[in-house]
């Protein structure tokens, strides 16, 4: 262009000067498509097979990674070659990427159309008088999604089939019994930091509102006083210790809410300005079966039916013997949404709840087993100690290396999980053609649409194209799942960053991950069979 703009400045020049002014501008036309050309075969080379390890390599080099580790594997799906490993057979925290293997096992345990019944058992059969002289327990299965859906109370289904009974009244008491699960209510490994919070909340064969109380924090009328703390519902409440004070405005807002692992008293201090909105948070229970319990108090009482006991929850090590003779009276059950909507709930949005649940589920179901064939041992073995070794007999029937897997709990929530990343990429080659794992893909998060990748690879070449679990703790971030490349060939792909501290200057620790992500999703050549 600047020489067209030269040539046309002089308009009384000779042909000779002309034609060498048009020699000029046939040359720099050349160079300047010769240079466009290499820009656009650089750009295909850097979206090929042969310079993707490059790519990968040139990233994870970065000196802000010097005192970090990679794992990172990356299988085709359609060819079986390898693309690229950088010490994928090394052991790394996956943090919840380790949702993955307990997803496939309880989706392989108990298949995706099946549903988690709560029951409802009576200790005696009712009076012609319509009076129950015993007890009403209620039985968790481990179902963790009971009183998540808000358009229908489960409390209210089981008050009403009470009422059809022909129960009107119940000298007894009321029991939450969540004995199915022969466990502590915390995953081994789990921090007690992490135990007053929504993602570390007690796991409990009878869960209810995914074991959690919503906090609204809101400044009193007057200056002094102390503030307003709400919770929802209402009947989960802890006791209270509240010395949260308001201040005049301007005034700092420093709230803090603290409950010591085991306690029920939740202790609420420091300051909250007189102009401050509401402050919300989420905040784990302390006794899940007796909360249910008590919302199905509150429905019988709707339903005309009084209970003149007490109500309260029994866990392991306590038993109920009752229930395993069989010699209840049977008046209710509700069910639990198919395993497959649990799995893609769990997945999506890595509800540490319904992971753990689910591999205590699967620990309950061996042990009843063995206790039918007479195989029982006499030496304990707890219920989450049984699920990870029916997880290793899983993994080991579909040829995912066991030394490349040591897994402790079910959502990855203990830093004490370890696995490789070839490890994992074994397991979601194993599912990638599973006609039986469609639920297990379909519950991954899907960048830049939804889940936990919702905000991430957003308009990239990523979006739509990668579906992948997520696994994010302190110093700890990780990434697997599948991808789509531009040439519409199916990879498998683990990528894990351990003990990462960011630079100041550096972005999101999980963009990191995510590049490697686009790079795959950006190939335009397969790899031949």
């Amino acid at each position: 262009m600047h020489d067209r703009l030269v040539a046309a400045s002089w308009p009384g020049r000779t042909a000779g000067v002309a034609a060498l002014v048009v020699a000029v501008l046939l040359l720099g036309m050349a160079r300047s498509q010769a240079a466009e050309g290499a820009t656009l075969d650089s750009s295909k080379n850097a979206k090929s097979l042969a310079t993707l390890a490059a790519r990968i390599d040139a990233h994870i080099g970065d000196p802000q990674f010097a005192d970090a580790s990679w794992g990172i594997d990356v299988v085709s799906l359609d060819s079986g070659k390898t693309l690229y490993a950088h010490d994928a057979d090394k052991l790394f925290v996956p943090a919840s990427t380790g949702k993955l293997y307990t997803a496939a096992l309880a989706l392989d345990t108990f298949g995706p159309d099946y549903r988690i019944p709560t029951s409802l058992f009576a200790t005696e059969k009712a009076g012609r008088d319509g009076e129950l002289r015993g007890d009403l327990i209620l039985v968790g299965y481990g179902d963790p999604t009971l009183g998540f859906d808000k358009r229908a109370s489960w409390a209210d289904v089981l008050a009403t089939a009470v009422r059809k009974s022909g129960i009107k009244s119940v000298r007894g008491a009321l029991i939450g019994d969540a004995t199915w699960f022969a466990a502590p209510l915390y995953g081994s490994g789990w921090e007690a930091a992490d135990l007053q919070s929504w993602f570390g909340a007690p796991v409990s064969a009878l869960s209810v509102d995914e074991n959690v109380v919503r906090v609204e924090v809101r400044p009193a009328p007057q200056f002094g006083a102390k503030a307003r703390i709400l919770f929802d519902p209402p009947g989960s409440a802890p006791t209270l210790d509240n010395q949260l004070r308001t201040l005049r405005a301007p005034a700092p807002t420093d709230i803090s809410l603290y409950r010591a692992p085991g306690e029920h008293v939740l202790h609420a201090f420091g300051t909250i300005a007189s102009n401050a909105g509401p402050q919300f948070y989420r905040l784990a229970v302390h006794d899940p079966a007796l909360i249910a319990v008590e919302q199905l108090r509150a429905a019988l009482a709707r339903q005309g039916v009084s209970v003149q006991g007490k109500s309260r929850s029994i866990y392991w090590p306590e038993s109920n013997d009752r229930l395993a003779s069989g010699s209840l009276e049977r008046v209710a059950d509700v069910w639990s949404p198919p395993l497959s909507e649990i799995v893609s709930r769990g997945l999506k949005v890595s509800q540490n709840l319904y992971l753990q649940n689910l591999l205590l589920m699967v620990g309950a179901k061996t042990a009843a087993e063995e206790r039918l064939a007479g195989k029982e041992s006499p030496a304990f073995r707890s219920t989450e100690a049984r699920g990870i070794q029916a997880l290793r007999n899983y993994l080991r029937r579909i040829d995912v290396p066991l030394d490349g897997v040591l897994m402790e709990d079910g959502p990855g929530l203990s830093r004490r999980d370890l696995t490789s990343a070839a490890a994992l990429t074994a397991l979601l080659a194993h599912l990638g053609d599973n006609p039986a794992a469609r639920a297990f893909r379909l519950g991954l998060p899907e960048a830049g649409v939804d889940g936990s990748l919702t905000g991430r690879m957003r308009n990239s070449a990523a979006q739509g194209r990668i579906h992948a679990k997520t696994g994010s703790m302190a110093f700890t971030y990780a990434l697997a799942g599948y991808a789509l490349t531009a040439a519409n060939e199916r990879l498998a792909f683990a990528i894990m960053l351990n003990n990462y501290r960011r630079p100041r200057d550096a972005g999101r620790p999980t963009a990191e991950l995510d590049a490697i992500a686009i790079m795959l999703a950006e190939l335009s050549e397969r790899s031949a069979p």
